[in-house]
Order: C-alpha cells, then sequence, then structure tokens
C-alpha cells in the first residue's frame, strides 16, 4: 500500500509537471510570435525612406499619447466627482453649523454664560456623583432641551 501511494504521488507530479512544460512551451511559442511580428514591423520601418520613418515614428507616438490622454481624462473624471461629493459634504456642514449658530445666537449672552458655568459644574459633579444633576427651576426647560440636542 505504500508503495502504490508512492506511485501515485509521482505520477501526479509527472502529470503536474508535464502540465507545466505545456503550458510554458505554450507561453514561448506566443513570445516566439509576436517577436517575429515586431521584427518584421521594425524592418519594414528600416526599408522606408527618412521622412516615412519619421512619420511612422510620429503615429507611433501620436497613439501614445492619446492612451495616455485617454487614461489622465478617466482620472480627471474620477477627482471631479469627488469634489462634487466633497463640496456636497461640505454644504450640508455648513449648514448644520449655521443653525447651530443660530440655535446658540437665540439664547441671550448671559444665559449662555450662566449654562457654560452650569455644564463645568455638571462635570466636575458627574465626577464625583454619578447620575447627580444640580440645577436651578427656572433653568429645568433649557437644561432638558440641552440634553435631548
Amino acid at each position: 500500500p505504500f508503495l502504490r501511494l508512492l506511485e501515485a504521488q509521482l505520477q501526479d507530479e509527472r502529470r503536474e509537471h508535464e502540465e507545466e512544460i505545456e503550458a510554458l512551451k505554450n507561453e514561448v511559442d506566443a513570445m516566439r510570435e509576436e517577436l517575429e511580428k515586431q521584427q518584421q514591423a521594425f524592418l519594414q520601418t528600416l526599408q522606408l525612406s527618412p521622412e516615412a520613418q519619421v512619420e511612422f515614428g510620429l503615429q507611433q507616438e501620436i497613439t501614445r499619447l492619446t492612451n495616455e490622454n485617454l487614461d489622465l481624462k478617466e482620472l480627471l473624471e474620477k477627482l471631479e466627482k469627488n469634489e462634487k461629493k466633497l463640496k456636497k459634504q461640505l454644504k450640508i456642514y455648513m449648514k448644520r453649523v449655521q443653525d447651530f449658530e443660530a440655535s446658540q445666537a437665540t439664547v441671550p449672552a448671559e444665559r449662555r454664560r450662566h449654562e457654560r458655568n452650569m455644564q463645568v459644574a455638571v462635570q466636575r459633579k458627574e465626577k464625583d456623583f454619578q447620575g447627580m444633576l444640580e440645577y436651578y427651576k427656572e433653568d429645568e426647560p433649557l437644561l432638558i432641551r440641552n440634553l435631548i440636542t
């Protein structure tokens, strides 16, 4: 049984090796064909007059630049799309900031100072007494509104 197992493994490896060799041969053949095409194009270019060689070189460069241009246009469109998205987000955030500032402007300046002092006091007390809050009865609606927002 052990010998049969080794024979089976050897046959599997031989089959994999032969498949790999076949794939490599195909790849070499494809490369050989591509090389022959390039050599023929090069020889044809050499047979052309100097003016025709320059024209052929220019056509090759135009093709390369056109492809590069298309890639850059695609990148530009992507960046413009991202810019529009970011501008929309900025508008939304600016609107939120304006709404917040408008809501803060409705609270009188004195009351805002008192509210800030209370918040500081609450934070200090929160460290000492979790769940406990001290406030004036007349500040209750303001406190509830701040808790909700």
